[in-house]
């Protein structure tokens, strides 16, 4: 019951702009379909936020690349695209410190 109530929301939206899923761009059908994903679940997990922040990073340096995107609507993604990372970086960081000690060590054996 709790995603049919989000996913309609969704759909709500869409709807209000006058817009089907078709008319979707592929990243736009890509950001919709990762909401989907994480309005279904009761509990997000540290995966499921890994993934949606790089999906978003993604999307953000597709349209960075898109020459048909103005300056200025590249320059709005910027605090985006950083936040993202930050949380990226920040679900990566104990596996990062982890590996920098493993090679540490190893290098003392050697």
């Amino acid at each position: 019951m709790f995603s049919v109530i989000f996913m309609s929301i969704l759909d709500k939206i869409l709807n209000k702009r006058g817009i089907t899923q078709e008319q979707l761009d592929p990243e736009e059908k890509e950001t919709f379909e990762n909401w989907r994903k994480i309005l279904s679940k009761e509990e997000l997990t540290i995966k499921d936020v890994k993934e949606f922040c790089q999906s978003q990073v993604s999307v953000i340096e597709g349209k960075w690349s898109d020459l048909n995107t103005s300056q200025e609507k590249k320059a709005e993604f910027i605090p985006y695209h950083t936040i993202y990372k930050t949380l990226l970086l920040t679900i990566d960081s104990p596996k990062v410190a982890r590996e920098q000690l493993e090679n540490q060590l190893n290098l003392l054996i050697k």
